[in-house]
């Protein structure tokens, strides 16, 4: 394997070649040569030396020299050489200088040509990977055409060009086959650089290939005139999508179904016939939802923000429409909207309000010391509880038909003697379950409250700092892609979560477990979420 004078242009044609089929720069080739070349010829002189072949760009010749380092004492003598040394050869050699001693061309031989010859074909192979990683990284989230290879394991692999895809079968659509030689269209969903070379895994069922597709087929979303705010699929079967225009002249559920329909039909014939409702989008909640749901209709909407939960209630016929078959319906909508949907019939929350009722009017009639009409009257005028009771205005009460001022101020007086016997009994229940004075003098938190810490066994105001605002007002954590309730200690007293929060705070400051300005500084986030909540 000598390199004359004949086959030097042979030599830099070959790496032109290589370039251009691979696409890659020849520089890389000739790099990758230059390599296996000086791997060839330590395989020959020795594996010790440090030598280095160079092959010029231009003419094609190849020089191959053996370097050692200028250094004050030698450790290898296979790379390195002293100063003293080095003098000798060079005059004017100084420490860390690089000593080149030119090496004649050599017959490398079978095994060193074999050798030299998997050197070039690993760094062509790395350059091309480097290559193809560098060309997709920036493309994920775009629709890609490609051409079915071959089928492993169910899984499709898609040539894309310059480089082969994996379409897993979990991200193709039920019932979808593909055989070698279709075309495909596909959403690029990740790539990565891995050992093996970058992998770029495709996918037909992610919400935003429905997305983009509609941007290909509708001018509108593609100039941004109107804009996709929200997607879910059931792929194959079903999808919702939310739109929402920038121009007031323009009806971006008109736009996106197109002539006859033929904006939306392109799409629905791309997802296998995937049926497609189109929602105007609208930033107030319940009444996206309501137009989410279509086509069952809403009778009432109840949101609940802090639980991320919506309640619904439909007439008595519209509740399998607005399930759907096997939940579909409700289900999109949830994930269209982001909250959790509870559906029930105008009977079950008629039920439902008159067992609330009776519970209520129970609670005054045993609690207030009074007759069953005087309670419903209170009742059905919204009070209930007897904090309401005790501490609104007195006209409020006065003012309901039946009742005069003499009638509320002895409500009122009765309400605020029981709340004080319960505010006595779970002081003393706190007390005798050992909470510390200090905690019970603690501003903002009553009796009740007190009672409940002390049944969890929090009885000092350094372990009732130390809780997290979600252990006393509640809240939800996704499970495995399900909202699980958490229970607070204090939720049946409807502590919401900004009150634990300014509570347990106050406690850390109180005790210097932070400073006054990280007080200040949370408060201040606190106030600008509620004010975002609003």
């Amino acid at each position: 394997m000598s390199v004359t004078s004949a086959n030097r242009i042979e030599l830099l044609q070959i790496a032109e070649a290589v370039a251009r089929e691979k696409l890659i720069e020849p520089e890389l080739v000739i790099a990758a040569m230059e390599d296996s070349l000086a791997k060839a010829a330590r395989s020959r002189y020795g594996a010790e030396y440090d030598i280095r072949a160079n092959i010029d760009p231009k003419s094609g010749e190849l020089t191959m020299e053996r370097c050692r380092t200028v250094v004050e004492e030698v450790e290898n003598s296979f790379t390195e050489i002293t100063l003293k040394e080095a003098i000798k050869i060079k005059s004017d050699a100084e420490i860390d200088d690089v000593l080149k001693d030119s090496l004649p061309p050599l017959d490398f031989g079978r095994i060193a040509a074999q050798s030299a010859k998997q050197v070039i074909m690993q760094r062509v192979r790395d350059a091309e990977r480097a290559r193809q990683y560098e060309e997709f990284k920036d493309r994920v989230g775009q629709i890609i055409n490609g051409l079915v290879k071959r089928i492993e394991y169910g899984n499709v692999i898609v040539d894309v060009g310059r480089g082969e895809a994996v379409l897993r079968r979990d991200q193709l659509i039920n019932r979808e086959t593909f055989r070698s030689g279709d075309r495909v269209r596909t959403y690029i969903k990740d790539v990565r650089s891995e050992v093996r070379g970058p992998q770029i895994f495709l996918s037909r069922t992610q919400p935003e290939f429905l997305a983009e597709l509609f941007k290909m087929e509708v001018p509108e979303i593609y100039d941004g005139i109107i804009e996709i705010k929200a997607v879910a699929r059931d792929p194959g079967s079903r999808a919702k999508i939310g739109v929402l225009s920038f121009d007031n002249s323009i009806d971006p559920v008109g736009a996106c179904v197109g002539m006859r329909g033929s904006r939306v039909q392109a799409v629905v014939n791309e997802l296998q016939g995937e049926k497609i409702d189109i929602i105007p989008w609208n930033d107030d909640a319940p009444t996206f939802l309501v137009n989410a749901l279509q086509p069952a209709e809403v009778s009432k909407v109840v949101l609940d923000e802090e639980a991320n939960r919506i309640e619904v209630v439909v007439p008595d016929e519209q509740l399998s429409l607005a399930i759907g078959r096997r939940g579909q319906n409700v289900r999109l909508a949830s994930q269209l909207t982001g909250f959790d949907i509870d559906i029930m019939t105008e009977a079950d929350e008629s039920e439902r309000r008159q067992v609330e009722f009776s519970e209520r009017s129970k609670l005054f009639i045993e609690k207030l010391n009074i007759d069953e009409m005087v309670a419903q009257l209170l009742v059905s005028e919204g009070f209930a509880t007897l904090e309401e009771v005790a501490f609104v205005q007195q006209d409020e009460i006065s003012s309901i038909e039946g009742f005069d001022s003499n009638t509320a101020e002895e409500l009122q007086a009765r309400a605020r003697e029981c709340l004080e016997e319960i505010n006595a009994a779970a002081l003393s229940k706190a007390k005798d379950l050992g909470v510390e004075e200090q905690l019970i003098k603690f501003p903002g938190l009553t009796p009740s409250m007190l009672e409940l810490l002390a049944l969890d066994g929090i009885k000092t105001l350094k372990e009732f700092a130390t809780c997290a605002d979600w252990e006393l007002a509640g809240g939800y954590t996704t499970v495995e892609g399900k909202r699980v309730k958490d229970e607070g200690i204090l939720e049946t007293l409807d502590v919401s979560l900004e009150e634990a929060r300014t509570l347990v705070m106050s406690a850390r400051l109180s005790i210097g477990l932070i400073t006054k300005d990280e007080y200040d500084k949370e408060m201040t986030e606190t106030a600008i979420e509620r004010t975002d909540g609003e």
